[in-house]
């Protein structure tokens, strides 16, 4: 068990090493005018097996965005195998086996909620050892409610709505 564990843990760590993306900012020049393009910041966590299953959380994210339920459900899936070898991560791990056991894309963004709160609570109490994470807000999510998520980047791509809302929400908070 214990061994399947660390394999387990191995992959979600190389396979998170991947898909990490260096800081950086684009300048584009468009007819004398010059448009910056943000992109997001190369972030580490404190704990190499949080910032394994962080990793999987922003692929998760990104494939709300795009209203890819496929991608969604691969995604959750090696969430929750990263949150299994977390200690304390059992939460985590149950709310990532329901994402990807949704059956359309709307149930997977109400459950992500809920999987946001317990991924926000994990970041804060591990801390990053570098870069910045934004907890992004979006009052109308969750029929008005309000729901919150973790992005590398400062421009709002909400998971929440995909296309119909992108741009819609704020950061509420900067981890560094």
């Amino acid at each position: 068990m214990k061994k399947s564990i660390i394999i387990l843990t191995a992959i979600a760590i190389i396979f998170a090493a991947c898909n990490n993306q260096k800081a950086e900012e684009k300048k584009e020049v468009i007819s004398k005018e010059t448009v910056v393009v943000e992109t997001s910041n190369e972030v580490s966590l404190k704990s190499d097996q949080l910032n394994a299953a962080y990793q999987q959380y922003l692929l998760l994210s990104d494939a709300l965005i795009k209203s890819d339920l496929a991608t969604a459900k691969e995604a959750s899936m090696a969430l929750e195998l990263g949150a299994r070898a977390l200690t304390g991560g059992e939460k985590l791990a149950s709310l990532a086996a329901k994402i990807t056991a949704a059956s359309d894309i709307e149930a997977q963004r109400a459950l992500f909620s809920g999987l946001s709160n317990e991924m926000i609570a994990k970041v804060k109490a591990v801390g990053l050892r570098s870069g910045e994470v934004y907890i992004e807000y979006c009052p109308m999510a969750m029929n008005d409610k309000g729901a919150s998520w973790l992005s590398n980047q400062r421009l709002v791509r909400n998971p929440y709505y995909g296309d119909s809302m992108l741009d819609c929400g704020e950061i509420k908070e900067t981890l560094k």
